[in-house]
């Protein structure tokens, strides 16, 4: 596993890497505390979780007296990035738009985060074909696409 495999991490470990993420880097009683004023999880548990981490190179230790301080091996923006975009790979070509829809019709969006969509919208539509081509079959084998 590369460090970078952020499509690993299990939905508990992404709650510590939150943390992390938000602090820059944490000691494990720093996570405890603030991941127990969220949730009823043990100290094993979390220790337990950024061990894991540190297994899959998510996470890196260095050490700071007499305690270790945890520290993302990649940003949160490129761990969001690929695990969306390994969520898209399963999708039908043909689909992805609606499940885009479908997701922006449930987020909270600043005005700022709509006025991005809205200048990256415009700029796609110049270019944009008039219909997305189906990926689920073979080609030569569309008669039952989607």
């Amino acid at each position: 596993m590369t460090a970078s495999d952020a499509t690993k991490m299990s939905p508990a470990e992404w709650k510590l890497m939150r943390i992390i993420w938000t602090k820059g880097g944490a000691s494990s009683s720093e996570v405890i505390e603030l991941i127990q004023k969220k949730r009823s999880w043990t100290e094993s548990t979390v220790k337990t979780l950024l061990r894991r981490l540190v297994n899959k190179e998510i996470l890196q230790t260095v050490k700071d007296g007499r305690k270790f301080i945890y520290h993302p091996t990649i940003e949160e923006k490129d761990a969001m990035n690929e695990n969306v975009t390994e969520l898209f790979d399963h999708l039908c070509n043909m689909k992805k738009g609606k499940v885009v829809i479908e997701l922006l019709s449930k987020l909270e969006l600043s005005r700022t985060d709509i006025q991005e969509l809205q200048k990256v919208l415009v700029q796609k539509s110049k270019t944009a074909p008039e219909v997305i081509k189906c990926d689920c079959l073979p080609e030569g084998m569309k008669d039952d696409c989607c």
